[in-house]
């Protein structure tokens, strides 16, 4: 912005120490600050505004935009990462199987209940 060097300032301060008067210059020095702060104020809102403006207006570019058909978005299957047939089981499975043929144990039931018949 204002590129002002400590003589520029120091110049400028005894230039107004002589016009305005040791009575004056405080009050002055005092608005001058409020107007410069509500200023960069002013500018800090104005920039955040038109960045907002220009984001919103970015999302309804990108909402306007046609979308690709569904079956583009898919990615077709690749034959080598296909999943393992189902049909082949690794060899350690075929030991650990429990026997299906195995008569079922009438004395126990799941429900916690004894199917034994009471004794008389």
């Amino acid at each position: 912005m204002l590129d002002f060097g400590f003589s520029e300032i120091l110049l400028t301060s005894a230039i107004a120490l002589v016009v305005l008067g040791p009575e004056r210059l405080p009050k002055v020095a005092r608005q001058v600050g409020n107007w410069m702060g509500r200023a960069r104020t002013m500018a800090r809102q104005l920039s955040e505004q038109l960045e907002r403006e220009v984001s919103a207006e970015e999302l309804m570019k990108e909402q306007s935009k046609p979308k690709p058909p569904a079956e583009n978005r898919i990615a077709p299957l690749d034959p080598h990462n296909a999943l393992p047939d189902v049909h082949t089981a690794p060899p350690d499975m075929h030991t650990s199987t429990p026997d299906v043929h195995a008569p079922p144990d009438l004395h126990s039931s799941p429900s916690g209940l004894s199917s034994k018949p009471p004794n008389e």
